[in-house]
């Protein structure tokens, strides 16, 4: 009776430390996509649009979809937030409030949010959901639904 007692406490134990490891690698991946975020808003807020877009996979197959529609393409993001946002006076102060941060997979994110841009020539606001996925151990945006 005792060691089966033991052997409880012991797989008892093992599934708290596991449990601890996971969740502390989820919170790690997790603060990870966090501050993509908020260097994304420091980038943004400084005029550095190309700064802004290193939150981005820089690929052909990047999804955008705004109100024009599905857009794809690294390149084709950045034209579009330049032709957009020509200066700092058009791209304003940026903020995010993050709503959802949800694991879907192990290299994979979902991200639900609102952005705000604070311009003297009128503010915007919208919503966003953001795919993140681990890519050479880096997490980046693959696709960005903003409207």
């Amino acid at each position: 009776m005792r060691r089966s007692q033991a052997n409880l406490t012991i797989l008892t134990i093992l599934f708290f430390l596991t449990l601890s490891l996971l969740t502390k690698a989820q919170n790690k991946d997790e603060q990870a996509i966090r501050n993509i975020l908020a260097a994304q808003t420091q980038q943004w807020n400084k005029g550095n649009i190309e700064g802004f877009m290193k939150g981005y996979w820089e690929n052909d197959s990047l999804l955008f979809v705004g109100k024009s529609g599905a857009k794809y393409g690294y390149q084709n993001t950045l034209q579009n937030y330049k032709k957009n946002y020509p200066d700092t006076i058009a791209m304003g102060k940026l903020s995010f409030h993050i709503l959802k941060v949800q694991q879907l997979a192990p290299d994979y994110y979902f991200v639900l949010g609102k952005w705000m841009l604070h311009r003297s020539i009128g503010n915007l606001d919208g919503h966003y959901t953001l795919l993140f996925r681990k890519m050479n151990q880096k997490w980046v945006i693959v696709t960005d639904h903003s409207s």
